[in-house]
């Protein structure tokens, strides 16, 4: 994997397909408590493709090296350390693509920084007031200490509880226990990541996506939705609300899919990025 060294964190990374591909390079954003390899599936065959795609592992939790700057640990402070790294990077044009409270991230960043984003595909995501939606808002407001955040995941080490509703059970249909262990490795065994990411979920205390709700009609790139039908945490009519908000944009209704509609139904996702990217921006 490679490494990039901005002020707020080392942003560890993947990069899969041609560095000198001629489409838009595609940026995926995971979740809380999750890693880039929750998109493996999808990204592997857009790689196949032709497709650059890069994957870095983000300071939410699942994350192995420590912040700088703990103050950037917020849904506003994360989407400024991405735009960053597109900088650093200097991507341009980018094929953003976000899942559950990445998703979030990402309103933050086309609200804030919506020049070097190309077009958007969003699946089963945060939006408006589910931010996050029960219930993982009354998990998050138990793990607002370092220590907390330890001894309930501490708890969760056993796969039947990992799995269960108060885990990862409500969010995909299965689920790799070797995959869900290793992401709540770090915050069980590094009291240093337990303090990081026991500072998101203060902050993700303090802010919901209302406030940016009305301003992201000023998004007029295309923006796509893939959206598990089976969640009960970000239902479809949080989907269709959420595209609601955009001149340019297209839900696809995935059945059999959860809130980690990346796990349930990779092809889907992936074919749906596939065909964003291709789209020409205003």
């Amino acid at each position: 994997m490679a490494h990039i060294t901005l002020p707020q964190a080392t942003v560890t990374y993947r990069e899969l397909g041609p560095p000198d591909s001629p489409h838009p390079p595609i940026l995926f954003v995971h979740g809380a408590l999750v890693d880039s390899r929750l998109w493996s599936a999808v990204a592997a065959p857009l790689a196949q493709q032709g497709f650059r795609c890069l994957l870095p592992d983000l300071p939410l939790g699942a994350h192995r090296t420590p912040v700088t700057d703990r103050a950037a640990l917020s849904p506003a402070g994360v989407a400024e350390l991405i735009h960053d790294f597109l900088v650093a990077l200097d991507l341009r044009d980018v094929t953003l693509v976000g899942n559950d409270t990445g998703g979030g991230v990402c309103q933050f960043l086309i609200d804030a920084h919506p020049e070097r984003i190309g077009r958007v595909v969003f699946t089963n995501c945060d939006a408006f007031d589910k931010f996050p939606p029960f219930p993982f808002n009354a998990i998050f407001a138990l793990m607002r200490s370092g220590l907390s955040t330890r001894l309930l995941t501490t708890l969760l080490r056993p796969r039947l509880l990992r799995h269960s509703p108060v885990g990862y059970g409500l969010l995909a249909r299965s689920l790799d226990p070797a995959l869900t262990a290793s992401w709540l490795d770090p915050v069980q065994t590094d009291s240093a990541i337990a303090g990081d990411f026991a500072a998101l979920a203060r902050a993700i205390g303090r802010t919901d996506l209302t406030g940016i709700a009305p301003r992201l009609h000023r998004f007029t790139k295309p923006v796509r939705l893939v959206w598990g039908t089976r969640d009960r945490c970000f239902t479809p009519e949080l989907g269709r609300r959420l595209a609601g908000l955009f001149p340019d944009s297209a839900v696809t209704e995935v059945a059999n899919a959860s809130t980690f509609v990346p796990l349930d139904d990779p092809g889907a996702v992936a074919d749906a990025i596939a065909a964003a990217a291709t789209l020409r921006t205003p």
